[in-house]
């Protein structure tokens, strides 16, 4: 049987096309494998960067494409189509990274009640929690819009619970508070929302002129600046900053303004994707990327099994009933859509209080 796939030139990212990939038929399939129908996903500016990134992390890895193409990774749902596992039944749900395709195989291993994971040898370059496979049939919170806030937010909400922990694990470096740039960008505001409960920290957004208003509605701000005015903010003050644009001229312009104020410099996210190579030694402390994998690997073996989840769907459970002030929710079926949605995530088409849901 085929797969109708999507994939980019690597080299172009307005480059995009569909193709046809053969895949094992339910009698064809190895011991322990799984067919997947992929059912919907989610699609941000989020896997634009994981695109960006393709060669660096090692995502382009994950679901091969013809040579000079790459298939983004989504975050999404399936239904198991045909299975060689004895413990995993036809018509299971299962929440998890998948490609932009109709279908997927996997190798079923470390199969648990709530869980598995794909070993197939080509995947294993990544960080564990892009192999991970949610089993969430019959679960709630994984259904309908819930679904799809979980599809749309969860991972980008991980990133951010881990940042948030990360900067209180160091006393905030002795800033005073926080600045993150993309403020209208899930994850900023997942942060900013974390952020915000905490005493004695002051969490400015920066923003373009045209995301103003929807970032000062979200309310977890305590101030909203938009870029061409920063500096106007007080200079002397001890600042940490959270840079989810990855914009090269911001981040000098900031750490020239600040000086020694900037305590921290974090690099989280490229939805500016205007990072230049050649950056030259700014003021203030050095521009370091947050490598996410490397916080988890920490609080896993500080808090012990089950800490992680623990400590992170209470924050989920604060954070998931905002989405329904914050966010509308389209939806998206068939080629068409597909494309056009990621030319407009591509191309900053998207407003930032619309999220989106897609299939094949």
């Amino acid at each position: 049987m085929n797969s109708t796939d999507f994939i980019i030139a690597r080299d172009d990212f307005q480059h995009c096309k569909f193709i046809e990939t053969t895949i094992p038929d339910a009698t064809e399939l190895p011991d322990d494998a799984l067919l997947i129908k992929v059912d919907r996903f989610a699609f941000t500016a989020n896997n634009i960067t994981y695109a960006v990134l393709g060669d660096e992390l090692k995502y382009w890895e994950l679901f091969p494409a013809p040579e000079g193409f790459g298939n983004i990774p989504v975050w999404g749902f399936g239904e198991v189509i045909a299975s060689q596992h004895p413990d995993i039944a036809i018509g299971e749900r299962l929440f998890g990274y998948f490609p932009m395709a109709t279908h997927l195989m996997i190798e079923a291993a470390d199969v648990r009640k709530r869980g598995l994971r794909d070993a197939a040898a080509h995947r294993q370059n990544v960080a564990p929690v892009y192999n991970a496979y949610a089993r969430v049939s019959g679960d709630p919170a994984f259904a309908g819009r819930q679904g799809d806030y979980q599809a749309l937010l969860r991972p980008l909400f991980m990133l951010s619970f881990l940042v948030d922990d990360f900067l209180a694990e160091n006393e905030f470096y002795g800033a005073r508070s926080v600045m993150l740039s993309s403020a209208s960008s899930k994850t900023a505001f997942g942060l900013a929302h974390l952020l915000h409960t905490r005493k004695d920290i002051r969490v400015i957004g920066l923003t373009s002129a045209s995301n103003m208003t929807f970032v000062t509605s979200l309310g977890c701000y305590d101030d909203v600046v938009s870029y061409e005015d920063v500096r106007s903010l007080p200079s002397d003050v001890p600042t940490a900053f959270v840079d989810m644009a990855g914009n090269s001229a911001l981040r000098e312009k900031l750490h020239r303004h600040f000086g020694g104020q900037m305590k921290y410099s974090g690099r989280i996210g490229l939805t500016h994707r205007s990072s230049s190579p050649d950056e030259p030694e700014l003021p203030g402390a050095k521009p370091i990327w947050f490598f996410a994998p490397d916080q988890i690997r920490k609080r896993a073996k500080a808090w012990g099994p089950g800490g992680i989840d623990q400590r992170f769907g209470a924050a989920w459970s604060g954070f998931a009933p905002m989405l329904e002030q914050w966010l509308t929710v389209t939806e998206g079926r068939g080629p068409a859509a597909v494309r056009e949605a990621y030319l407009d995530t591509l191309n900053g088409r998207v407003p930032p209080d619309q999220a989106v849901i897609l299939s094949l």
